[in-house]
């Protein structure tokens, strides 16, 4: 009773916030507010049943209209949010459910084959480039990856478990909640970069103006003129290393069908034992990470002023925390980690185009573990998932390179702070809206809305 009580109140925040407007509260009677919620909320309803009316086309057509207009929705998405260097799975998920008519679990994964395939674009644009800014190195900060990826993945495991344990209710509530903490961070970052921008230009304007050609150059993605850029294979070859390795405990341990490579008993002592072990492999290659950044950062303390490095230490620590919470949420809402990831890079001061090739890097790491399991228990629309993650990857370049063009002309890096606002924006919308109306459905219907247990078992209602 009181998760259906629970799950009722956040029904009736979501419609009477969105419904009744300041200008006539006064105006109108509480009871005329009352009818008018319930017309709209009814109007919604009706409209998300009858978009599940019109028959799904099984005849494995590439080119029917649904599939057309859902590619040309998702481009439009993918360059949005290739832009602010995140894979865009929470704008997909709803396309997929209201344009192509998929159910959840095929829209899932899809989705993971349209987020893969655009953070491929997203990485071979960045994987070479480099920031005369930052001294010459690439945009990719592979430090920041090392330290993030075992703990994201990590969280990503708990975080699936937790999908299965918490309500729909909740799951909604908390999705709202963080996106919007992570969009007022990410909009308040983006108009302080905006202003210092906008002083920076004013200054050199005015430098230029009084004949000195000496002014400041705020932005030179790409410059040729910097030295040769040396890819850090030794620290690719480990967060390789780190993919395989948790790749291999996934695949072994089962597949999204629930079936292990090993035979185990489903949910049993041997599942659990194989699902810990991800914990002491998390922790022991992120300790090995910050504790060999830490050595490096010490020899090179001299080259580095003393304030500069004080913080270091703290943010090297801070990162694997971040990556572990990013994790969670993102698989308790089952999207991938460059939507969390991004606003907590922000917000602890790294820069947006470090943060957005850094966070499409990452994300080129979760989303192809999940289309290659996908791929692998034998997915029944791989045609239709490479196709839209061949869409995918080209409206990512549009994004993209649209973007970092924008930023060299305009002298703005928080063009792509606001690009990744917008996407968060459109994200919060669908996927809260649609979730509001899942959970009003199951209420409505009296399913159980409580706590489930971690391993399911079919129950009569």
């Amino acid at each position: 009773m009181i998760t259906r009580g629970l799950a009722c109140c956040l029904v009736l925040v979501f419609t009477t916030s969105f419904s009744v407007t300041p200008s006539h509260a006064k105006q109108t009677p509480p009871t005329s507010d009352i009818f008018r919620i319930h017309h709209v909320w009814h109007q919604v309803l009706q409209w998300e049943n009858k978009t599940h009316e019109f028959p799904k086309p099984h005849d494995g057509s590439l080119t029917s209209l649904p599939i057309v207009l859902a590619a040309i929705f998702c481009f439009i998405a993918s360059s949005i949010s290739s832009a602010g260097g995140i894979g865009g799975g929470a704008l997909f998920i709803p396309i997929l459910t209201i344009v192509a008519k998929e159910d959840p679990k095929t829209a899932s994964r899809l989705s993971s084959f349209i987020v893969a395939g655009g953070s491929i674009a997203n990485v071979l644009c960045n994987f070479c480039k480099t920031s005369s800014e930052f001294g010459g190195k690439s945009l990719i900060d592979y430090d920041i990856a090392l330290s993030l990826q075992p703990c994201l993945l990590l969280g990503v495991s708990v975080g699936v478990i937790c999908n299965t344990v918490f309500p729909k209710w909740l799951v909604t509530l908390l999705f709202a909640i963080f996106l919007a903490w992570s969009i007022r961070k990410t909009c308040k970052r983006g108009l302080t970069l905006w202003k210092t921008e906008s002083e920076k230009i004013r200054r050199n304007a005015e430098i230029e103006g009084n004949g000195d050609g000496n002014f400041e150059e705020p932005h030179h993605l790409g410059n040729k003129e910097n030295s040769r850029l040396k890819l850090p294979w030794l620290k690719l070859g480990v967060l390789l290393l780190i993919w395989l390795s948790f790749f291999s405990l996934y695949f072994l341990r089962d597949n999204k069908n629930g079936q292990s490579i090993i035979r185990m008993k489903p949910c049993g002592v041997g599942y659990w034992i194989l699902s810990s072990v991800q914990v002491p492999l998390a922790v022991i290659l992120t300790a090995c990470v910050v504790f060999r950044e830490r050595s490096l950062q010490d020899q090179t303390q001299s080259q580095q002023g003393q304030e500069q490095c004080r913080d270091a230490p703290l943010k090297k620590l801070l990162f694997p925390l971040m990556a572990l919470l990013a994790g969670i949420f993102g698989g308790v809402f089952g999207i991938g980690g460059g939507m969390l990831i991004s606003p907590l890079l922000l917000h602890v001061g790294v820069a947006p185009e470090i943060t957005a090739a850094t966070s499409s890097f990452m994300v080129l790491f979760s989303s192809t573990m999940s289309a290659l399991q996908y791929a692998l228990i034998g997915m029944e629309d791989i045609k239709t998932a490479l196709i839209l993650s061949t869409v995918s990857f080209v409206a990512s370049l549009v994004g993209v390179l649209a973007v970092q063009k924008a930023v060299r002309k305009y002298k703005r890096a928080s063009l792509i702070v606001f690009s990744l606002s917008a996407a968060m924006a459109l994200g919060i919308v669908l996927m809260t809206s649609f979730g509001v109306i899942d959970v009003w459905r199951d209420y409505k219907s009296g399913k159980y809305m409580g706590f489930k247990p971690p391993c399911k078992k079919k129950q009569s209602s």
